[in-house]
């Protein structure tokens, strides 16, 4: 948790720029958050011609969506920086306007997310949850965070 899933017209985006937004989105939530790295995920889905509706019709324009779950806690100012600097990265990343980007947040309970192995903890307790987390565990998950 964090996760952020791109959903764009097939195509839309190249290999590059999944992977430049994909890092840009993981430092923009760990910065305004400071949550680890480790927790990130972002996805993308492509959407063939004819399966991408917006008002109702078939999308004929450029539009990139972004919808982003995050552990709820976090204060209604450190919400917006993340949907406003979110939107502007994957604008200048898609090489678009922001009035051609949604970005939605969502919150969800810690307790109601099980990742590595735990019922994830509430922001701010990370350090406590990040102290029970067996050897084998933490070695794949920093093993994650150096992969290329």
């Amino acid at each position: 948790m964090p996760t952020y899933v791109v959903t764009a017209p097939e195509g839309r985006l190249s290999a590059s720029q999944k992977q430049k937004l994909a890092a840009r989105i993981t430092d923009i939530h760990c910065t305004t958050t400071g949550a680890p790295a480790y927790f990130a995920q972002v996805i993308f889905t492509e959407v063939t011609e004819g399966n991408y509706f917006l008002g109702g019709k078939p999308l004929k324009q450029d539009n990139i969506f972004v919808h982003g779950e995050i552990r709820a806690g976090r204060d209604a100012m450190t919400k917006e920086k993340l949907i406003l600097d979110i939107m502007a990265a994957t604008a200048a990343i898609a090489e678009t306007e922001d009035s051609h980007v949604q970005v939605y947040i969502v919150d969800v309970p810690a307790r109601q997310i099980a990742e590595w192995g735990q019922i994830l903890p509430n922001p701010g307790e990370e350090q406590a949850w990040d102290a029970r987390i067996p050897d084998h565990v933490r070695r794949r998950m920093t093993a994650l965070l150096r992969l290329e």
